[in-house]
């Protein structure tokens, strides 16, 4: 049995689940809808405020399954009730970030500003506090959908090892290198 497939899955208040023939799993909360397919070969089964996800076999795809959707459904539920944030930090002289809707424009660096459009679906926030390092804020109730935003903006400044500047997640460690010694003294 899988140890996270077999965790059951409580309903918190004011989030409502359905399942359609076609195994659509459909969740809805105060923070949106989300919807996913879910694999005939796995079952929901919702018991009052609990959610179990059971698999037909024994297969290995069956039990590598059942983890993977017990965790999406979970992650759908989390999202919708209190949503997910991350924040990414632009470490470097002249790294800046604006947002103006869904618009991100970004400088770092290069010989042009950057413009990414972002989904409806994320809001953006920017913050430049003087003696800090600008960091941009991205809030969604789709996890998939929000680190998929968050790898493609740090994809275009990824941190070197020598100063450390770049695009970094909050509370990111960067293995430094050393650099060049002084040859021949």
């Amino acid at each position: 049995m899988s140890r996270i497939g077999k965790l059951p899955i409580a309903l918190p208040d004011g989030v409502t689940i359905t399942v359609s023939d076609t195994n659509l799993v459909t969740v809805k909360g105060k923070l949106g809808q989300l919807k996913q397919q879910v694999d005939p070969k796995i079952t929901l089964k919702i018991e009052s405020n609990l959610i179990t996800v059971e698999r037909h076999s024994e297969a290995q795809d069956d039990r590598a399954k059942h983890g993977l959707y017990r965790s999406l459904v979970f992650n759908m539920i989390k999202g919708v009730s209190e949503g997910f944030t991350t924040v990414q930090e632009l470490v470097g002289v002249g790294y800046k970030a604006t947002g103006n809707g869904q618009l991100l424009e970004l400088s770092l660096g290069y010989s042009h500003n950057i413009m990414i459009e972002l989904p409806d679906t994320i809001h953006l926030e920017t913050t430049a506090v003087k003696g800090k390092n600008n960091s941009i804020i991205l809030k969604s109730a789709d996890k998939q959908l929000i680190g998929q935003v968050a790898a493609k903006i740090r994809s275009l400044r990824r941190p070197e090892p020598y100063k450390g500047k770049g695009i970094r997640f909050q509370g990111e460690e960067i293995k430094k290198k050393a650099g060049k010694s002084a040859a021949g003294q």
